[in-house]
C-alpha cells in the first residue's frame, strides 16, 4: 500500500473515532433530556441514519484500496481543507447546541426555545448541520478520489435528509416552540 493510502486510512479512522466521540456525547445529551421529558421523534429512520454514515467511512476505505483510487493533488488537498472546515464546523454547531445537540430527534417539553446562536443565527440556513454533512459527505471520499463513495453517500444522503430526517425534525421544533 502507498504511503498516500496509509494515510487516508488513517484519516479515515480518525474520523470514525471522532463520530464515537460525538456519539457519547450524544447519548449523555440524550440521557439527559429523556430524564427531562423528552419525547424522541423519528427513531425508524435514526438505524438507517447510522448505517449511511458508517458505511460512508467503510466504502471510502475500500474503494481506495480495492479499486486503487490515486490521490491527485489538485483535488485531494483542497478536498482535505473542506472536510477539516466541516469538521470544525460541526465542533461549531454541537457547541452552540450545547445540551439540546443530538444524534436523535429529542424534544423536551417546556425546554428552551430554538437555538438562535453560532450558525442557527443564520435563518435562511436552517439545517446548517446537514449542510456540513452533506459537503463533508463529498470532500472526504474525494481526498482520495473515491468518487463513486461521494456519489452514491451524496444521494443516499439526500433520500434521507429530504424524505425523512429535515421533516421529522421540523414537526419536532414546531412542537418545541
Amino acid at each position: 500500500m502507498s504511503l498516500s493510502v496509509l494515510l487516508y486510512v488513517a484519516l479515515i479512522l480518525a474520523t470514525g473515532g471522532e463520530r464515537l466521540f460525538e456519539l457519547s456525547v450524544s447519548k449523555r445529551n440524550a440521557a439527559a433530556a429523556f430524564t427531562s421529558g423528552g419525547r424522541e421523534y423519528g427513531r425508524r429512520h435514526f438505524p438507517w441514519m447510522v448505517g449511511l454514515h458508517t458505511g460512508l467511512l467503510l466504502a471510502c476505505i475500500a474503494e481506495v484500496v480495492l479499486l486503487g483510487r490515486p490521490f491527485i493533488p489538485a483535488l485531494g488537498w483542497p478536498m482535505l481543507v473542506i472536510a477539516l472546515l466541516c469538521q470544525a464546523g460541526r465542533y461549531w454547531i454541537i457547541h452552540s447546541l450545547g445540551a439540546q445537540w443530538n444524534t436523535r430527534v429529542i424534544v423536551v417539553p417546556g425546554a428552551k426555545r430554538v437555538v438562535d446562536r453560532g450558525p442557527y443565527r443564520l435563518r435562511w440556513l436552517p439545517h446548517p448541520n446537514y449542510v456540513l454533512v452533506a459537503v463533508e459527505g463529498i470532500a472526504l471520499p474525494l481526498v482520495h478520489t473515491a468518487w463513486i463513495t461521494a456519489i452514491a453517500f451524496t444521494v443516499l444522503n439526500a433520500v434521507l435528509l429530504v424524505g425523512f430526517r429535515i421533516p421529522t425534525e421540523d414537526r419536532a421544533l414546531r412542537e418545541l416552540v
